[in-house]
């Protein structure tokens, strides 16, 4: 068994605790957030995605603590395990980041079908409308799909244009609620475009932030199994030493007694 150069070995436990210390956090987080969404309304929906996140924080963490023994210990068999774990976890995160770049105009008009669903907004839950107020606050817009139209006559304060808006603003209705905090003939000015343009905008960001990080994750394994790999080939290369070889026949030297060559002079 060969001896493992100790750079290579430091820098493949170092990027295998990395790994195990992110895969810590992320657990730390998926706990977190399961047990705060326990008794949401719709936790049966959000169960497979919470699985899923708890499968990619406990088997990257194990497989990490296994490599780390595997490199202290020089075990092939745990090195082994932790390569090939690590390989088949790095397929499943590139293939899942292809998959979501590709399907990625499907979940927009998916998107847009499931925001369209909470019109008409005079017959949408309280819950519903509220939500919807905070985020035309936000995003500076008005309705979902048809700007103020959506909301018929009762368009609610948060359509109105705040001092610091940057988009687009237009003289809200006379035949509205709003015509009511009309001062010296000036209409009250409300966001003229919807909002949905801009959910959609937002979830897209944010699905792209989660895919590059997907990403980061998975060169991440790859540069630890490359390390693993290289530390595997080092125990399984056998060490030469030189051949010592015994024969009976050998006879002695000629040499001379330093003792007698003193008394000779």
């Amino acid at each position: 068994m060969g001896k493992v150069n100790v750079c290579l070995k430091r820098s493949y436990i170092t990027v295998t605790i990395l790994i195990a210390i992110l895969s810590a956090l992320l657990l730390a987080v998926t706990l977190f957030l399961h047990g705060r969404l326990h008794n949401h309304e719709e936790i049966e929906t959000m169960l497979p995605g919470l699985f899923s996140t708890y499968g990619m924080s406990i088997i990257p963490l194990i497989l990490a603590i296994i490599g780390v023994y595997g490199a202290c210990k020089e075990k092939k068999w745990a090195l082994i395990l932790f390569v090939v774990g690590m390989i088949l976890g790095s397929l499943f995160l590139i293939t899942s980041d292809i998959i979501g770049l590709a399907q990625r105009p499907q979940e927009a008009e998916q998107l847009k079908r499931t925001y369209l669903q909470m019109l008409p907004l005079n017959n949408a839950s309280q819950s519903t409308i509220d939500a919807l107020k905070g985020i035309q606050i936000e995003f500076q817009c008005c309705g979902l799909d048809q700007g103020y139209l959506d909301w018929g006559y009762n368009i609610p304060q948060s359509c109105v244009c705040s001092q610091e808006a940057t988009n687009p603003c237009v003289e809200a209705p006379r035949s509205s609620s709003l015509s009511e905090y009309t001062m010296n003939n000036q209409y009250v000015k409300i966001y003229k475009e919807p909002c949905v343009p801009y959910l959609i905008a937002y979830v897209m960001r944010v699905l792209d932030t989660a895919m590059g990080i997907l990403l980061g994750v998975a060169l991440l394994w790859i540069l630890s199994v490359a390390l693993c790999i290289f530390i595997l080939r080092r125990l399984s290369k056998k060490d030469e030493f030189p051949v010592v070889v015994y024969s009976t026949e050998a006879k002695a030297g000629n040499y001379t007694p330093l003792a007698d060559t003193v008394e000779l002079a």
